[in-house]
């Protein structure tokens, strides 16, 4: 397979950023609803691109904004799934079974339900709400994300996100990695009116700042906007910015966003957010591009087809290890 190029989402849902120093006037100036939004230098778009429904893993039902039709990766995020929510019965609750990954980052992070991780390199440990499990694949692992024996007897309500961050080429050989966070030590801030709340798995917003370390700089945040919420962040002009709505409904830089969108902004030094709904939640992702050839097949992401083609090697010939069930390293 010929190595794909990055691919960058011209014709699609371009939100607008804005100097922070000139937000609030660049947006006043925008107009009424329904209005011509475009100035000059500034990219038109329609209000988001939906996310599709798709079967992974065992059989798990995710809701997936990326990556989706015309649209392969937005540098450096690959892929993003919105895992249920899905009320399982007992003996209903399926995961994703042993599997290899070589070349990226898997982030994994609970709101709801109990998934347990176990990988070739000897991690293991419960992924409870609130939780995050940050895996670093590099040269190669073999893992596997299960309901805990809880959620698989008892059945419940399972709901989170993983999301595929690309490596830069001077890391995908790097050795594997395994950074599990618990919810209380995620930090957490609040607006001033208290309208608006984060949690910054990665980057930083409000004053707080992510303990999580990552190879190239990350945001990775997830807001709760009451309405009413009108928060502005400053933001390198250097990243590519997401914004996924998974409930309620929100405004970015004035445009309207809602459950199950993908907005996708263009230049700029900060992000307007604005609650729309009673409640509602948001992440926002950013990220700065590699620039890089990528290659890509299932579950290797690497920088040429010849690389692609050693990791299917290596993982047939077992280089990258298999689970030894019961082991944990804390």
């Amino acid at each position: 397979m010929p190595p794909t190029q990055q691919s960058y989402p011209l014709g699609h849902s371009i939100l607008p950023r804005v100097p922070a120093d000139v937000a609030s006037t660049r947006l006043e100036a925008f107009g009424p609803e329904g209005a011509d939004h475009t100035s000059p230098g500034q990219r038109p778009g329609s209000p988001g691109l939906t996310a599709h429904r798709q079967t992974e893993g065992g059989g798990f039902i995710v809701r997936r904004p990326l990556p989706t039709h015309g649209l392969d990766i937005l540098d450096p995020f690959l892929l993003i799934d919105e895992m249920g929510p899905a009320e399982y019965g007992p003996g209903e609750a399926v995961g994703a079974p042993d599997h290899p990954h070589r070349g990226f980052e898997t982030v994994t992070y609970m709101l709801d339900g109990e998934f347990v991780h176990e990988d070739s390199a000897g991690h293991s440990g419960t992924i409870r709400p609130g939780d995050v499990q940050w895996m670093t694949a590099g040269a190669g692992i073999v893992h596997a994300e299960m309901p805990s024996s809880r959620i698989r007897k008892e059945g419940g309500r399972v709901h989170g996100f993983q999301i595929w961050i690309n490596l830069p080429a001077k890391f995908k050989m790097t050795q594997p990695r395994y950074q599990g966070i618990t919810a209380e030590r995620i930090p957490k801030a609040s607006s001033a009116d208290g309208l608006a709340t984060v949690r910054v798995v990665a980057g930083e917003a409000l004053g707080a700042s992510a303990i999580i370390d990552t190879h190239t700089p990350i945001v990775y945040q997830h807001w709760t906007l009451r309405e009413g919420a009108d928060v502005v962040l400053p933001l390198s002009a250097e990243h590519n910015v997401l914004v996924y709505v998974f409930g309620g409904a929100i405004r970015v830089e004035d445009r309207p966003l809602s459950d199950g969108q993908l907005g996708i902004l263009g230049a700029g030094d900060a992000v307007h957010l604005q609650g729309a709904a009673q409640s509602s939640e948001v992440l926002l992702l950013a990220g700065v591009p590699l620039g890089e050839p990528v290659a890509r097949y299932g579950p290797f992401v690497m920088n040429t087809e010849a690389e692609l083609r050693q990791a299917f090697v290596d993982f047939r010939s077992g280089e990258m290890g298999a689970i030894t069930r019961g082991a944990r390293v804390d």
